[in-house]
């Protein structure tokens, strides 16, 4: 059994934002496994997704139920195998799981107030400048691969574009170059349904001693539709309703109400809420989801992806799932023709899934068989 052990790393030098902002006096909370070789060839990079974190794999001593996120995928004999891989998770700045986020003192408050709303936004690419720092501390000059599913495919993109010498191969699964318009509308009705609680207090809920559970629940509510199929919410819930009338007279199943809670897709969707809003914070939330709004590497180059990719200089493989309707296939080809335009070598497999966006954090045969195979020949390439 892999065993995970959380550290962090303090960094005093001012990171440098997108926005023109800066970070300074932060904290990456990051887990590694397996051994890094003699000449660190074989360090691989896992980013994560909107609400996951550093602990990537394996499980904490001592505390039940605690395996790691992609621990389906990263381990002992599994697809990215760390007998012969260092690998390597961080969590992101503005996370709320370990890394300095608006939960954090603010530096430069002058009564030591956490940041709140006043941290600064941040982009896919500063997080990628962050987790850049991190693996310079760590001693490591060049990844055998970086490697994320859906926005952690876009720090796995953007790598390539940001530091394309340190990058042998990239993997990117159930991911997309940028959001299309119906996706940014998702992440702004789930942001609107946080900053209208009533507890949220403009993103200083933390001086009142309040959370804005209800806008939270809502929130993940939203977005959990989105990341699964029609076919697999069907097939789990259907129309079956929660209770069954006792009283046979009554010639119905159903209670007739506008309030109480009637089918089992409801009831899930709300034990759904319920339990992201008592871990999550919802500032946190705000700046993911914007986080994956202004990602867009064409947006420079006239909505270009193929001069966007360019840069680019490692080895690719893309992955989607038939069923993913919020980072569709298609999205996945735009990235494979734009890598094909440039050259570059690039391997795509689309599965057919029936899970939909979520099917990237699933035990699926041909999706690990495709994955294990090239880092089964990734490993003989950097003679692990």
């Amino acid at each position: 059994m892999l065993i995970a052990t959380s550290q962090s790393l303090h960094f005093e030098a001012p990171l440098p934002l997108q926005s023109g902002a800066s970070i300074r006096a932060y904290d990456l909370a990051f887990e590694t496994y397996g051994t890094l070789n003699a000449d660190q060839s074989n360090a691989v990079l896992i980013c994560h997704a909107l609400n996951a974190s550093h602990h990537v794999a394996g499980v904490y001593t001592g505390q039940a139920k605690s395996e790691g996120w992609w621990d389906s995928m990263i381990g002992p004999g599994k697809p990215v195998d760390t007998n012969r891989f260092f690998v390597i998770g961080v969590n992101n700045l503005g996370s709320c799981f370990g890394s300095t986020g608006p939960m954090h003192i603010n530096p430069d408050s002058a009564d030591g107030q956490v940041y709140g709303a006043d941290f600064p936004v941040v982009t896919v690419e500063d997080w990628v400048d962050a987790q850049a720092r991190l693996l310079d501390r760590l001693g490591i000059g060049t990844l055998a691969a970086v490697m994320g599913g859906s926005l952690g495919g876009m720090q796995a993109l953007a790598w390539t574009l940001r530091y394309p010498q340190r990058v042998r191969r990239a993997v990117a699964v159930a991911s997309a170059p940028n959001l299309t318009a119906e996706n940014i509308a998702f992440n702004e009705v789930a942001r609107r349904a946080i900053t209208t609680d009533p507890d949220f207090h403009g993103g200083h809920f933390y001086r009142h001693g309040v959370v804005p559970k209800r806008g939270l629940r809502i929130a993940r509510m939203i977005g959990h539709i989105t990341y699964l199929s029609d076919d697999v919410m069907n097939a789990k819930f259907g129309r079956q309703l929660r209770h069954a009338v006792q009283d046979a007279a009554a010639h119905s199943d159903y209670r007739y109400s506008t309030q109480e809670v009637e089918f089992q897709i409801e009831s899930y969707l709300r034990y759904q809420g319920d339990k992201f809003a008592d871990y999550f914070d919802a500032n946190t939330y705000l700046l993911i989801t914007r986080a994956l709004d202004y990602f867009d590497p064409a947006r420079k180059f006239d909505g270009s992806l193929t001069k966007a990719l360019a840069a680019a200089r490692s080895k690719f493989l893309l992955i989607s799932f038939v069923t993913d309707w919020r980072f569709a296939p298609s999205r996945s080809r735009e990235i494979v023709k734009a890598l094909l335009d440039n050259q570059r070598d690039v391997s795509y497999a689309e599965i057919d899934a029936p899970h939909g966006h979520d099917a990237f954090l699933l035990d699926d045969v041909r999706y690990h068989g495709v994955v294990r195979s090239y880092f089964d020949s990734l490993g003989t390439e950097v003679g692990v």
